[in-house]
């Protein structure tokens, strides 16, 4: 166990630091994330979720606009699914933010990423690298009638 430690911590270091340096934004579909067995397993149905201008119904209380930015570790992983859990950790984060406040939804989701403000219904916008990748999203947290 130890020499494959050993290994594996020599073979990094033949990588060169651009690997690691990497940033590419990426956009990826909401539909394919929400959709995951992951998201829907972890996030649960009784908070409903808008994204940019999505319809929603009347709004009974609105809690103010809140804010997540999470990582996810992106070694060894495509930059699909890295992102892709780093968006399940911040959706996860808005979660609890409403339920904390007592809403039952969030509306007007955007994406955030290097306060670059990105406003979609189909996508969201992540930043992958070599050893991370990361998901910032903004939603307002409301009650609406049902």
């Amino acid at each position: 166990m130890r020499g494959l430690f050993i290994l594996l911590l020599l073979s990094l270091l033949l990588v060169p630091p651009a690997v690691y340096a990497r940033d590419d934004i990426g956009s990826y579909s909401i539909k394919e994330a929400m959709d995951l067995e992951l998201s829907k397993e972890n996030l649960g149905n009784d908070i409903k979720f808008y994204f940019g201008d999505q319809a929603h119904g009347k709004i009974l209380k609105n809690y103010g606009e809140f804010r997540t930015n999470k990582k996810a570790n992106a070694f060894i992983k495509s930059d699909l699914k890295a992102c892709q859990r780093a968006f399940l950790s911040a959706m996860i984060s808005l979660r609890d933010k409403t339920v904390i406040e007592g809403g039952n939804a969030v509306i007007n989701i955007k994406s955030n990423y290097r306060n670059n403000l990105t406003s979609s219904k189909d996508n969201f916008q992540c930043g992958a690298g070599g050893l991370m990748a990361g998901v910032a999203l903004v939603g307002t947290v409301v009650k609406l009638a049902e």
